[in-house]
């Protein structure tokens, strides 16, 4: 997203549209294939899709006031997000640890988006941190949704509906906040077509596919892969986060990753 060049509002709408150019063709082939997803589910796919429009114009917007590695980790608020959804919503017992591990968490995003400490140079940390929140918050609603919404028959078909949804909505509010460019010229097309099929397609429907079968907080803590990688390739293309925000990051991750795992003596149960 950062190296298309383009703003939040073109960025987010044109990975959700270009992505339905091979959703839509596997979308219909499935739904040939088991049948219409009854509507209940569909009305779940198109909330959900709200939401993650508007994640993705936040989210756009966060790379571009704190850059891709630390906006990436800011978009993890979505692992405090998620669990407490569960608990309200289906009842989903909270562990004492996530309850421990979560000012960890919220510690490591503050000092990760250069609220606290000292910032990247060329960096807008309070607007980075508000945007990156929100997009975190609304993102585990997506999740949460498509959650509710799987673990059926349909696997391309939430997808699908899900990401017509959210370029809906990025075109109104991205179209609103900063306008929406449909030439942004090459290499910007080139980038675009790539996180709109990796990113957007390949990535949603294995998550799509895997997330009903997993606990909420196993489930948030496999998405760590993401910012861990987004950080060394933010590093990779010339962003240099200062010590303090990798420090953060590190502390986002490392809360994470220990909510998330299996105590020893389950495991043994297990086996």
């Amino acid at each position: 997203m950062k190296l298309s060049g383009t703003n939040a509002g073109t960025a987010a709408f044109l990975r959700c549209a270009l992505a339905l150019f091979l959703l839509v063709p596997l979308a219909w082939r499935e739904v040939r294939r088991v049948g219409a997803r009854p509507l209940r589910y569909q009305l779940m796919d198109i909330g959900a899709g709200v939401l993650l429009g508007v994640d993705m114009v936040f989210w756009a917007a966060s790379v571009l006031d704190v850059g891709a590695s630390v906006a990436t980790v800011l978009l993890n608020v979505q692992v405090v997000v998620f669990p407490l959804l569960a608990r309200l919503v289906s009842g989903t017992r909270l562990t004492g640890r996530f309850v421990l591990m979560v000012p960890l968490m919220l510690a490591g995003v503050a000092l990760a988006s250069g609220a606290l400490g000292r910032p990247q140079a060329g960096s807008d940390p309070v607007a980075g941190v508000t945007f990156g929140t929100a997009a975190g918050v609304t993102y585990a609603g997506y999740l949460f949704l498509m959650r509710l919404g799987g673990g059926r028959e349909h696997t391309v078909t939430p997808v699908c509906v899900s990401t017509a949804a959210a370029a809906a909505t990025a075109a109104v509010l991205g179209g609103l906040w900063t306008g929406i460019d449909l030439d942004p010229g090459w290499p910007a097309w080139g980038w675009l077509i790539t996180l709109a099929f990796v990113g957007q397609v390949l990535a949603w429907l294995l998550i799509t596919a895997a997330l009903p079968r997993l606990a909420p907080n196993v489930g948030a803590a496999l998405l760590l892969l993401q910012p861990v990688m987004a950080f060394g390739l933010g590093v990779a293309i010339g962003e240099r986060p200062t010590p303090t925000q990798a420090a953060g990051c590190a502390l986002v991750v490392a809360a994470v990753w220990h909510t998330g795992r299996t105590p020893r003596k389950h495991r043994r149960g297990a086996g």
